[in-house]
C-alpha cells in the first residue's frame, strides 16, 4: 500500500509546541545528556554503493543505531533520556535551584530519585531504556510487556533492575493498563506514544531521538534527498523528519513513513485524515513496530511533514535482514534486527515499483538516509531468521 500526503497541513510549518520539542535547543539538550553517559559512542553510518547502484539511486546512507548505549536500539536514546530530564525537573522543584545533568549522581539528588517510580509499556526496546535510565539514577521502574513479547526481550529489561508485569492482550492494551496501575498508585509513566492530555513526556522521547539526525548530518558527504522511516506508533518517524525539517528548511529530504502491512495505523491514520485505531491482525515479524494506535503528537508532525506513507510485508522484513548480514560488492555487513530495517525495505520496494518511484521521485540523483533502528535484540529469533548469530556477521565483512 502506498499513499502520498494528502492532508491539508501537509507542508505546513510544525506547531510552535512541537517546532519547540523538536528544535535545535532541545536537540543540544539531548547531546548534553548523552555526553554525560559512560558508555556513549556516536554511532556508525555507513555507504551501501552496490545497494544503491542496484536501486538507480545516486547514494545509501545506513545510520546503524544497533550499536547505541549498549542497549542494540535507537531507543536507548529516548525513555532513558527522558527519566533523567523528569528526575532534574523534579529534583530542581524540591531543591529550588535549576540542576545539571552532572548533578544526577550528587546525593539529595539520588535520594530524591530513590523515592519515584517510573512505568511504561513497551514491545521490548522502549522498556529497556525506561528501566536503564531509572537504574542509572537509582530510581524504581516497572514495566509493563504485552502477551507478545518473547521471554528474550523480557529478560534484557529486568536486568537492568526492573519490575516485570505481563498483560494479556497486545500493545496497546500493555499502553492503557500501565497507564492505569500507574496512576493508582501515583507512578510516572514514561510512554513513547501520546493521547489526550499526555503529551510532554512522549515529547521528550521524541527530543532524545533528534541525536540521531545531528549525528548522521555531521557525516554525510551531503544532505539526503530521501528519508525511509519505519513507525509504529510514529514517534521515531516524527522526531527524526521533524529535526531534519528544521535543520534543513526548504532543503529537507522526502520523509517517507514505512510500516508493516499487518501493523499500519499510521498509513491508516493518513488514509483517513484523522488519528484512527485499526482492527488487530496477525502478528507481525517486524514486532517492535506492532502497534494500531498511533501517537497524537507524531501524527500532528507527520501530517505536515510525512510526503508518503507505505506499508511492507512480512518477507520484505526477513529479505533485508538478510541482505544485510550478507552484503553484496563492498558493502558493510550490518546486523539489523526484525524491524530495524524495515525503513529500507520501503525504499528498496519503492525503487523497483514504477510508480512509486515516479511518485517519490527516486532517480540516480537521490541520496537516501536509512535508520537501522535496531540490532538483533532477540538474539535467538535472530539467528532463526538469517541462519546465522549475530556475532558471525563481522566474520562476513567488518563494516568501515
Amino acid at each position: 500500500m502506498f499513499l502520498l500526503n494528502r492532508h491539508p497541513d501537509h507542508r505546513h510549518p510544525l506547531t510552535e509546541e512541537d517546532a519547540a520539542t523538536l528544535g535545535l535547543a532541545g536537540a543540544d539538550e539531548a547531546e548534553r545528556f548523552l555526553a554525560a553517559r559512560d558508555n556513549h559512542a556516536e554511532t556508525p553510518l555507513h555507504a551501501l554503493p552496490a545497494l544503491a547502484g542496484e536501486l538507480g539511486i545516486g547514494a545509501l546512507h545506513v545510520k546503524d543505531e544497533g550499536k547505541r548505549l549498549g542497549l542494540g536500539s535507537f531507543k536507548a536514546l529516548g525513555g532513558a533520556y527522558a527519566v533523567m530530564h523528569l528526575v532534574l525537573e523534579q529534583a530542581g522543584r524540591q531543591l529550588g535551584r535549576a540542576v545539571a545533568v552532572e548533578d544526577l549522581h550528587k546525593p539529595e539528588v539520588k535520594a530524591m530519585a530513590g523515592q519515584m517510580t517510573f512505568a511504561c509499556a513497551t514491545d521490548g526496546n522502549h522498556g529497556r531504556s525506561v528501566a536503564q535510565g531509572a537504574g542509572l539514577v537509582g530510581a524504581r521502574s516497572v514495566i509493563f510487556v504485552h502477551s507478545g513479547v518473547s521471554n528474550e526481550r523480557v529478560a534484557a529489561i529486568a536486568r537492568f533492575g526492573a519490575e516485570m508485569v505481563r498483560v494479556a492482550g497486545d500493545y496497546d492494551q500493555s499502553v492503557r493498563e500501565a497507564a492505569r496501575v500507574a496512576a493508582e498508585r501515583g507512578w510516572t509513566v514514561v510512554s513513547d506514544t501520546s493521547w489526550p492530555g499526555y503529551e510532554s513526556i512522549p515529547g521528550l522521547v521524541m527530543q532524545g531521538y533528534t541525536v540521531i539526525v545531528r549525528e548522521a548530518l555531521r557525516r554525510l558527504p551531503q544532505p539526503p534527498t530521501h528519508v525511509f522511516l519505519q513507525a509504529g506508533v510514529g514517534g521515531f518517524a516524527a522526531a527524526v523528519a521533524g529535526h531534519l525539517a528544521i535543520m534543513l528548511g526548504e532543503d529537507r529530504p522526502k520523509a517517507i513513513v514505512v510500516e508493516p502491512a499487518r501493523a499500519a495505523c499510521v498509513y491508516e491514520t493518513a488514509k483517513a485524515g484523522r488519528p484512527v485505531t485499526i482492527a488487530h491482525s496477525k502478528p507481525t515479524v517486524m514486532a517492535m513496530l506492532e502497534c494500531y494506535e498511533p501517537s497524537l503528537v507524531a501524527w500532528r508532525v507527520l501530517s505536515r511533514i510525512g510526503d508518503a506513507f507505505m506499508t511492507v510485508d512480512e518477507e520484505d522484513a526477513v529479505t533485508v535482514m538478510n541482505r544485510l548480514a550478507r552484503p553484496a560488492g563492498n558493502d558493510p555487513a550490518i546486523v539489523s534486527g526484525e524491524s530495524g530495517g524495515a525503513g529500507l525495505a520501503g525504499l528498496i520496494r519503492a525503487a523497483r515499483d514504477k510508480k512509486m518511484r515516479a511518485a517519490l521521485g527516486l532517480d540516480g540523483n537521490s541520496h537516501a538516509l536509512i535508520i537501522n533502528s535496531e540490532g538483533a535484540t532477540d538474539p535467538g529469533r535472530y539467528a532463526e531468521l538469517v541462519g546465522m548469530v549475530p556475532e558471525e556477521i563481522a566474520q562476513v565483512r567488518q563494516p568501515a
